[in-house]
């Protein structure tokens, strides 16, 4: 440690407390403009040093049940984000999802060094071993008080914030900048889908998508017997529920229910929308519409990019779900087999190049954020 500087626990440097909840909330959630602020994790953008505003307020009957905390306070979340401060840039009352930790008049402590103190490695391998071999990675009074601090003089302080200002600016311009270009990347690939498909509605008239397929059907319940969420010599169909998450698989059963390849559709949820192209035999349940063509009138890859090309898919999240009929209500273009082939070519060739630039982009900012950690970690080792 840097010669003239102290090192203090943080309890003995900061007052430390919890938040509290008064139950059941929804008695004491209130429209009164003249409530107290209801801070939730919720209020603090990942993105921001400072939680300025609530989307809740609680009545003053819930005061004696929560903790009331002030402006230029450091909230601490507990679990979740684990560890990630905010300043009180307003007043209100915390949960016990929060930890406030106030100035105690023992320490002179500028806040923005303290904060940056807070978000740098020095701090958070000190939480990350603490709270080691728990089985909820939650952070306690105990646990944060005894996490060491150091404590230069009041000028070195500001002198250290000014630096880490600089360089931070600096890295958060260069940021933007690959940011820029990660989103351009996607939005390339995007851009010559939609110009590809345009091209095709000009050229050619459109079929009702029934008229190029087996089947169009969402899958029903999951099966009650004959199930395992293991695979087994006996159970090793997949059970698939969606197309995101876990790619879909919910257990496995001995039943057949698509045989031949096909299309698959998230029907619900976060990933509505979302498709996959499935060769193996499955058993759809719930939450997914699959898609059957007939392959003699078009392709697998080329039915995947007409549909994700569909006016329906490309609203977001504005649908909340999807039906058949909305599907079967679709037409689409549709060029010869070889034609298909050549378009499902030239789009899986530039989607394998715009994967390899947004790597390369997401390389670039996962670079910086390490920049930011070693010169967090130089700072507070009296390196700076």
């Amino acid at each position: 440690m840097k010669q003239g500087w102290e090192v203090k626990k943080l309890g003995d440097a900061m007052h430390i407390a919890r938040g509290g909840s008064p139950r059941p909330i929804k008695k004491y959630i209130t429209d009164d403009p003249n409530g107290i602020n209801w801070i939730k994790i919720g209020d603090a953008s990942d993105s921001s040093k400072y939680i300025y505003k609530t989307k809740e307020k609680i009545n003053k009957d819930g005061l004696h049940k929560t903790r009331f905390v002030e402006e230029g306070d450091f909230l601490l979340s507990n679990s979740m984000s684990f560890g990630r401060p905010y300043i009180m840039k307003t007043t209100g009352c915390i949960h016990d999802g929060w930890l406030v930790l106030k100035e105690n008049n023992t320490t002179m402590l500028d806040k923005d060094f303290l904060y940056h103190l807070l978000c740098s490695p020095y701090i958070f391998e000190q939480f990350d071993r603490l709270a080691a071999g728990s089985t909820v990675r939650n952070l306690n009074i105990a646990l944060v008080s005894s996490v060491e601090i150091p404590i230069p003089p009041l000028d070195e302080q500001k002198r250290i914030v000014a630096k880490l200002d600089e360089c931070f600016e600096a890295i958060d311009k260069a940021r933007a900048n690959v940011e820029k270009n990660l989103n351009n990347a996607k939005g390339l690939f995007l851009s010559r889908k939609n110009d590809l498909f345009k091209k095709l509605e000009e050229d050619l008239s459109k079929v009702p998508l029934p008229s190029v397929c087996d089947e169009i059907f969402a899958g029903g319940d999951a099966p009650k017997d004959n199930y395992s969420k293991e695979k087994t010599e006996t159970f090793n169909i997949p059970i698939i529920a969606n197309a995101v998450k876990y790619n879909g698989l919910y257990g496995y059963t001995n039943k057949v229910r698509v045989s031949k390849p096909s299309v698959t559709i998230a029907a619900r949820g976060s990933g509505t929308g979302h498709t996959e192209i499935r060769y193996e035999p499955f058993f759809p349940i719930v939450r997914l519409i699959v898609i059957i063509p007939n392959v003699e009138k078009v392709k697998l890859e080329f039915l995947k990019y007409s549909i994700q090309n569909f006016d329906i898919m490309r609203s977001g999240s504005a649908i909340p779900q999807l039906t058949v009929p909305m599907i079967k209500d679709y037409s689409l273009s549709l060029p010869s087999i070889s034609d298909q082939n050549q378009i499902v070519s030239q789009l899986d060739e530039l989607k394998s190049q715009t994967q390899s630039l947004e790597s390369n982009y997401q390389q670039e900012l996962d670079a910086l954020d390490e920049l930011k950690k070693t010169i967090l970690q130089k700072a507070f080792n009296g390196e700076l």
